[in-house]
């Protein structure tokens, strides 16, 4: 998944205004203890973090 591609979900799903906050604060064991800014700083792949924001949260699979 393509950079652009995983921040339009983000988006999608937050709000404009939100998904950068939130990618910024949120903390979730499903990304090693990480932040979104974090994983992705780290090295993770977008499609992977994109999962571990999706089981964080719950979405249901026609969200994912």
């Amino acid at each position: 998944m393509r950079l652009t591609v995983f921040w339009q979900r983000m988006a999608d799903h937050f709000g404009e205004a939100y998904a950068d906050s939130f990618a910024r604060d949120h903390v979730m064991s499903e990304l090693g203890g990480r932040t979104v800014h974090e994983a992705l700083d780290a090295g993770w792949n977008a499609k992977d973090v994109w999962r571990g924001v999706c089981r964080a949260l719950e979405m249901p699979d026609d969200r994912r």
